[in-house]
């Protein structure tokens, strides 16, 4: 998502923040800014667009200084703008933030009752205006940055600069990535190592709480309380491709890491425990018009059309609001039966999807109530829908979706309870426990990778299998066809995906002992009826990979191979179960040889029909 670079030394500041902010493009941006301080005045120079809309700017507005800050912006709070991009600046108080603050709106209205004025629709500027107002009281620069931080809920990395102490810079992070880079007789600091690899290879990984103080004769770290630090600086051999997928050997296996991340920056800000209630700020409907939803039409391609039949049983089931399904391509061609009564909701990951949006057209045009579920800002889809909820899964480079597709489900589960709650079918108890689940997710998915090494284990195992069978009931049925899907998609095995029920009306004709079924028999309402289809597979030779939850233990001595992951919900085991389906097909590729982030014939969106 958003980037930040910043620097202090002896070199020309700008070129180097522009040069390492070009190093981030890969994260994806809607604007960009950069502020020097020169003799104590501080330049800032910020665009709408790409780098090249910056440094044709600076080019006509040139920045000079040694020290300075710089930013690459991916909208959460506030449209794309100059306005709105970074950095932002309160009296000689300037500000790049990555992350998201929870409770901004009560810290800006209680600015507001101070006398500060706004000039953005930001959650970021809050923090300059903060650290503004606390230096009345505090007149200490660094201390006064540690007291308005405290004042801070959510994640946050921060570089902050002040016009009264131009050779000092400040950072600090909070559940937001950010490393130091220790240059001779200069710093670095950034958001990822990219973008100062080329500077330096000694490098300081912060952990969160902790923060960094720069001045022209050293670097200090420390908590942001006030504790210091001894932090060690680790050498980094990555070569600079590495070095943009953090180390991984494939962006695929990069953005499956950052699924834990993607989950929380999805739901943060959103979730009202006490209420029992989630906060979606571009749905843009209120209770009275959902209430006059009688159907839903969910539309989507691909991984995101597996991800909308999760969605009918979220709100089919605790909404109670029929919900049909439709594949974008398929929609406009079967004359759809659409009245005002009828909310059309369109998922796609890239906001360009050209069917999902020629599908969304046509809802419109026939007078539906519509919305989408989107990653892009200000992409296609999302400008031309009435509301919109954002998954906040950052840039996805593999064409093989993951962190997109787990987003989208943590979408449609925050869509439910907001639906459910506006209606009434959700009350506060059910709100609330609905909402204690999901905030579970993140730590769950941390705990799921550590599957890593046993999946890599089954991958070499089944790797020169010629057909795979994935098998699920209910919400799991989706994650069985994203399972074959993922697999078919990057190592070219012929795989498909079933309802496990529907198994002997067919399928179960194909399976042998050269067949590899994987089965998802998490405990669950269809356990006792997916247990049954998987000794049905057992009893004629089938090579069962089981994904079970914790519980089921008694299930790994009658499979040849079991993934135990850790027990949730109902609702949300189909996140958990995607992951190990996710790397199962990425060690099978990659053992194989294949492309795993570029697989043959296949384009990250497809924006044509």
């Amino acid at each position: 998502m958003c980037g930040i670079v910043g620097y202090i030394g002896g070199q020309e500041a700008t070129p180097v923040i522009v040069e390492g902010l070009k190093k981030l493009e890969y994260r994806g941006y809607d604007s960009a800014g950069i502020a020097t301080l020169m003799t104590g005045e501080a330049g800032i120079r910020r665009s709408e667009g790409k780098l090249i809309n910056l440094e044709n700017l600076l080019r006509e507005q040139p920045l000079h200084g040694t020290i300075g800050i710089g930013h690459t912006r991916w909208a959460t709070h506030g449209r794309p703008s100059e306005i709105n991009a970074h950095p932002h600046k309160a009296g000689h108080i300037i500000v790049v933030h990555n992350g998201i603050i929870e409770n901004y709106l009560q810290l800006r209205e209680q600015l507001r009752q101070a006398g500060h004025v706004f000039k953005s629709e930001t959650d970021t500027e809050v923090i300059s205006h903060l650290i503004e107002e606390t230096l009345k009281t505090e007149p200490d620069f660094e201390k006064a940055v540690r007291l308005a931080l405290t004042a801070l809920h959510g994640a946050y990395a921060v570089c902050v600069l002040s016009e009264k102490e131009p050779k000092t810079l400040i950072a600090a992070k909070l559940g937001s990535p950010m490393v130091v880079g220790l240059g001779a007789e200069e710093f670095f600091v950034a958001s990822d190592i990219p973008a100062i690899l080329a500077h330096t290879r000694e490098m300081v990984f912060m952990e969160d709480g902790e923060m960094a103080v720069f001045r022209d004769n050293g670097v200090s770290f420390s908590t942001i309380a006030g504790t210091s630090l001894d932090k060690k600086p680790r050498h980094i051999d990555w070569s600079p491709l590495m070095a943009e997928k953090g180390g991984y050997k494939h962006f695929m296996l990069k953005e499956i890491h950052e699924q834990p991340r993607a989950v929380r920056d999805t739901i943060a800000g959103r979730l009202l425990e006490s209420e029992g209630d989630v906060y979606l700020e571009g749905l843009n409907f209120n209770d009275c018009q959902l209430a006059a939803v009688k159907r839903i039409i969910i539309i989507a391609c691909g991984t995101s059309w597996h991800a909308a039949l999760v969605g009918k049983f979220y709100l089919e089931g605790h909404c109670r609001i029929p919900v049909e399904v439709d594949i974008a391509s398929e929609f406009r061609y079967r004359n759809p039966v659409i009245d005002e009564s009828t909310m059309v909701m369109v998922i796609s990951q890239s906001g360009e999807t050209a069917d999902t949006l020629a599908a969304l057209r046509e809802a419109k045009a026939r007078g539906a109530m519509n919305m989408a579920i989107c990653n892009v800002v200000d992409s296609s889809i999302a400008r031309e829908s009435a509301g919109v909820i954002y998954t906040h899964a950052g840039p996805e480079i593999g064409v093989a979706s993951t962190k997109a597709f787990v987003t989208q489900l943590t979408a449609l589960y925050l869509f439910t309870i907001r639906m459910g709650r506006s209606i009434g079918t959700i009350d506060l108890a059910a709100g609330q426990s609905m909402i204690a689940a999901l905030k579970h997710v993140p730590a769950l998915l941390e705990e799921v990778l550590t599957l890593n090494s046993l999946t890599e284990k089954i991958a070499r195992k089944y790797m020169n299998a010629r057909d795979f069978l994935y098998l699920g009931r209910g919400k799991n049925f989706p994650i069985a066809l994203e399972g074959a899907l993922k697999l078919k998609e990057i190592s070219y095995i012929h795989a498909e995906g079933y309802a496990a029920g529907e198994m002997k009306h067919g399928p179960i004709a194909l399976i042998d002992e050269e067949v590899p079924v994987v089965m998802l028999v998490p405990r669950s309402s269809n356990f006792d009826k997916t247990l049954s289809n998987m000794e049905e597979v057992s009893a004629r030779g089938g090579r069962v990979i089981a994904l079970c939850t914790t519980g089921a233990e008694d299930i790994a001595g009658r499979v040849e191979d079991f993934i135990e992951i850790p027990s949730l919900c109902e609702d949300l085991d189909p996140l958990l179960l995607s992951v190990p389906l996710q790397l199962l097909a990425y060690h099978v590729a990659v053992l194989k040889g294949t492309d795993v982030d570029q697989p043959r014939n296949l384009a990250k969106s497809v924006t044509v029909e």
